[in-house]
């Protein structure tokens, strides 16, 4: 297993495939082995890289989140870009990791070359965040199926990560925390904002946000699936990576 140090701490990481690089950054609550599956559709056209946060997965852990998380985990993604030596890498994040894969790009247009946001609530958190967040964990851990989820992504301490992670986006949600490193419309590179209509983990307009982001920026493009849950990489599989290949200019 690979590991870097950031804030003194060991963050795992794990490489795949050849060509232009790719890194994969997860959701909250989530760790990078919900990207094995998907795998197969990415690694013959892409130098893959996955990537636990800091708090997650194989990764060391903490004693609590920032209520900022999504702008300081991109700068786990920033030290592993470093440590590879690479530049120009594409960055794709799903649901709380479309900010960090954002905010990369924000704080570093000189080392992403394009980004693909999924499934993700864009410039702020929609309305009843705090209170939908808190039904939405408190279920999940009296359902078998959420729980195996959590304790695959995260290992038997799954509840600890949990509950570090609900409290830091409560914290966010309440204090109206800045969601960007600097405002959107100073993105330089390129990027594609992706997501299904069915996705009742995201705001309701969520194709009325993604549209609005998109004309605040140079280089904006939209995708929406008619259907699929949370979130659409998963949801979408096969379509969501043509979508990537062709985002990023690679033959089909």
């Amino acid at each position: 297993m690979s590991y870097f140090y950031c804030e003194d701490k060991k963050i795992y990481y794990k490489e795949i495939g050849q060509g232009k690089p790719l890194i994969m950054i997860h959701g909250d609550t989530a760790s990078s082995v919900m990207f094995e599956m998907l795998l197969p559709l990415y690694q013959n056209d892409f130098h893959v890289i996955l990537i636990d946060l800091l708090g997650n997965g194989k990764s060391d852990r903490v004693n609590s989140f920032p209520s900022n998380l999504w702008i300081t985990q991109a700068d786990q993604v920033i030290a592993l870009i470093e440590h590879l030596k690479l530049t120009n890498v594409n960055v794709l994040g799903t649901s709380g990791g479309a900010w960090v894969a954002i905010n990369a790009a924000l704080k570093r247009p000189d080392l992403v070359n394009k980004v693909i946001a999924d499934s993700f609530d864009g410039r702020n958190l929609h309305e009843g965040f705090a209170n939908n967040l808190l039904k939405e964990r408190k279920y999940a851990k009296q359902d078998n199926n959420a729980r195996q989820f959590y304790e695959w992504c995260q290992g038997d301490d799954w509840e600890y990560v949990v509950n570090l992670n609900t409290q830091a986006l409560i914290e966010c949600a309440i204090k109206q925390e800045p969601l960007f490193f600097k405002p959107l419309e100073a993105l330089e590179v390129p990027i594609l904002f992706i997501g299904s209509n069915q996705d009742d983990m995201c705001r309701k307009d969520m194709f009325l946000e993604y549209e609005e982001m998109s004309k605040l920026i140079a280089d904006g493009t939209v995708c929406m699936f008619d259907f699929g849950g949370h979130p659409a990489i998963v949801s979408n599989a096969e379509e969501f990576s043509k979508n990537v290949l062709n985002f990023l200019q690679i033959s089909l």
